[in-house]
């Protein structure tokens, strides 16, 4: 990921750190789902844990138990969760989030995201169970859920400004590739016509096709769409017109009708001969 992007992460992170839930219910499912220290934590979420440990060791309550939980109790689990074992990743454009737990508890975790309607799949890689989601849509429903809500605006922002991105590229890439065949159709036409006037057969073409040559000589660079508006002819017209000079360009003029006759006729000297 970029710095930006880790940045954005870790005010993702920092913002559901410092939820605080109101309900005693809430603040022990929250300390359930962080569960117990694993290796470093992020100093927001260090202190999120003291802070939720302290009011449930205050709170009188049941344990939390996810099958009879409230949905809101399920929730501040799912954030405790994350935050303990939750990552998430922005690189190369593409968003992914996964939770790395124990083995035995990927089904569970993945089980249970299907009973809030967020399936994920799962499996057990290299030792350690991973719930994962690659769908966009399924990790910002589940980030706005928990409530990581002004992080993700802007994650949503950053995705909306990528996508025009790629859409505009593939526009102008598609323009570009158009822009090319329409310069090398140009070439090939102006070429046609020049073969087709030097040998003088272009004089002897229609009306419409001395017409459209003209046109192309004087406006190198219109489109056949420009050049029939400006003619006022149908495109398919226009389209013809060059095809039918492109075919004549690629031909050898036939011979003029008295070179054909002196070709086939007997020379006068013999003639005289035989006379």
């Amino acid at each position: 990921m970029t710095r930006t992007e880790r940045d954005l992460v870790a005010a993702l992170r920092a913002e559901l750190a410092a939820i605080d839930p109101a309900r005693p219910c809430d603040r022990i499912a929250e300390a359930d789902g962080l569960g117990p220290p694993v290796g470093a934590r992020e100093p927001a979420v260090a202190r999120l844990a003291v802070r939720l440990r302290r009011a449930a060791e205050g709170s009188v309550g049941a344990p939390f138990a996810w099958a009879t939980a409230a949905d809101h109790c399920r929730t501040a689990w799912l954030r405790g969760r994350f935050l303990a074992r939750g990552s998430l990743s922005l690189a190369g454009g593409r968003t992914h989030l996964e939770f790395v737990v124990a083995p035995d508890q990927a089904e569970d975790l993945a089980a249970r995201l299907r009973e809030v309607e967020l399936p994920a799949s799962w499996r057990v890689r290299r030792g350690r169970g991973v719930v994962t989601w690659k769908s966009g849509e399924a990790i910002g429903t589940f980030l706005r859920r928990i409530g990581a809500s002004g992080a993700l605006l802007e994650l949503e922002a950053r995705q909306v400004s990528r996508a025009l991105r790629g859409e505009l590229n593939r526009v102008l890439n598609a323009e570009s590739a158009n822009l090319q065949r329409a310069v090398a159709a140009a070439g090939r036409q102006l070429d046609a016509i020049a073969v087709i006037e030097a040998d003088g057969r272009l004089a002897g073409q229609p009306y419409v096709v001395r017409l459209v040559a003209d046109a192309r000589r004087e406006t190198p660079e219109a489109t056949l769409a420009e050049l029939a508006e400006r003619l006022e002819l149908h495109r398919s017209a226009v389209q013809r017109a060059f095809d039918r000079m492109e075919r004549l360009s690629e031909t050898e003029p036939s011979p003029p009708e008295s070179a054909l006759e002196a070709s086939h006729g007997e020379p006068s000297g013999i003639m005289g001969l035989h006379a």
